[in-house]
């Protein structure tokens, strides 16, 4: 019996798009930097852009376990958009993307990252943006509008499938325009470098 093969959605050309995007700024954010450099601090308690990767990798790393797990025996319903509620868009909106309005809270302790970050992190982190790929693929055949996982970091909260790879997407443009200022910063061992 020969088996169906569902085109991708929209949404899903989109994120991968997005996530092709996030691993060329954090190939180009990472070029040759040092150990030293990838560890150096703006100021104490503002994080590296090692910890900026390693945070995404962690957080990546808690969320597409309970996302594809939730997909588990569900019936195949592909839809084309993602069309988050409206706790979804606002949890986006507030606490996710990069923007003046986001809130600035702190990490839960599951996802902050060591004081100390080897080189390794970047390929650890383009290795989970990978399995966020497959994810994606194996998701496409579902209506990722109305399967939920439980949200690993704070349990309470349930989103759909689809909330959350927005919610990794956006996550991943934010830290990495962190990771970009910290680049940036008149203080950075190399500083002649410029984004």
């Amino acid at each position: 019996m020969a088996t169906v093969s569902i085109a991708l959605p929209a949404w899903s050309i989109r994120l991968i798009a997005e996530l092709d995007t996030a691993d060329e700024r954090a190939n180009k954010l990472t070029i040759g930097l040092t150990t030293e450099q990838l560890n150096w601090q703006p100021e104490p308690g503002v994080w590296s852009i090692g910890q900026c990767l390693e945070h995404l990798c962690i957080t990546n790393e808690a969320y597409l376990p309970a996302m594809s797990s939730s997909l588990l025996g569900k019936p195949i319903s592909a839809v084309q958009d993602i069309t988050p509620g409206w706790f979804g868009r606002w949890f986006i909106s507030t606490y996710i993307e990069p923007s003046r309005q986001t809130k600035h809270v702190r990490a839960p302790k599951k996802i902050v990252p060591g004081a100390r970050v080897e080189c390794s992190v970047l390929d650890r982190f383009l290795r989970s943006n990978q399995a966020a790929r497959e994810l994606i693929h194996h998701a496409r055949e579902y209506d990722v509008n109305r399967i939920r996982f439980k949200n690993p970091l704070i349990p309470v909260l349930r989103f759909t499938v689809g909330t959350g790879l927005e919610i990794v997407s956006g996550h991943e443009r934010r830290h990495l325009l962190q990771a970009e200022r910290v680049r940036r910063c008149s203080g950075f061992p190399g500083s002649e470098y410029n984004l």
